[in-house]
């Protein structure tokens, strides 16, 4: 396993929260556990107080990503690296899948944590997976949805770097909407040539009947 899968944890816990619409999914302790996915001895070590220090960690990990996005790049490392001192993981190799019919274990990198709660612990793999995201990818690969009011976070693993939304339905929706404006931009044009050409179309009328000057 690729340790920059791990990047994918910092994405839900961003996820989680939606500023700009001003909606919170992550209320309960269950919403908490949830994010833990199939790790299942992990998420169990999560309590109410986790909903707090979740949270708090969630804000710090969307301002990476909102640096990210403007073109700091220097404060998104910073702010990063703050997370990586504060919630520290270690490599560990893993077997647990098999290479050959002599069952043979598939050695892969896993990273272990050392977490005094369940929010340590999300985080050190969170910050952890992100930095190898970063450092192997770019700084312009985390990025925040143009969709607005989305603002989700997201890696962009496209070939060319053109990613700009979370999403495919978010992707639509700014698409349609830019057709709309268009649309909309394009009739007001109209309607704006249309009345200055009977604006003209009348002056040039009245133009003619008017008698030439010194005309008897």
């Amino acid at each position: 396993m690729e340790l920059a899968f791990y990047s994918d944890y910092a994405v839900r816990l961003v996820n989680t929260e939606e500023p700009a619409r001003g909606t919170d999914g992550l209320t309960t302790v269950e919403a908490v556990r949830e994010l833990f996915g199939g790790n299942q001895s992990a998420a169990r070590r999560a309590t109410e107080a986790d909903v707090t220090r979740f949270r708090s960690v969630r804000a710090r990990l969307r301002a990476v990503f909102e640096a990210a996005d403007g073109g700091d790049e220097t404060l998104a490392v910073d702010l990063l690296n703050s997370l990586l001192l504060e919630f520290p993981v270690s490599p560990q190799i893993s077997g647990h899948d098999h290479r050959d019919e002599d069952d043979r274990p598939l050695w892969h990198m896993h990273l272990a944590d050392h977490p005094s709660n369940a929010t340590a612990g999300y985080a050190a793999i969170a910050a952890m997976g992100l930095a190898f995201h970063l450092t192997e990818y770019g700084v312009d690969r985390l990025g925040l949805c143009e969709a607005a009011p989305c603002r989700n976070a997201y890696l962009d693993t496209s070939t060319n770097r053109s990613r700009r939304y979370c999403s495919d339905r978010c992707a639509t929706r700014a698409n349609v909407a830019a057709y709309r404006a268009r649309k909309r931009l394009e009739a007001d044009r109209s309607e704006s040539t249309g009345l200055a050409a009977d604006s003209a179309q009348r002056s040039t009328a009245s133009g003619e009947r008017r008698p030439p000057l010194g005309g008897r």
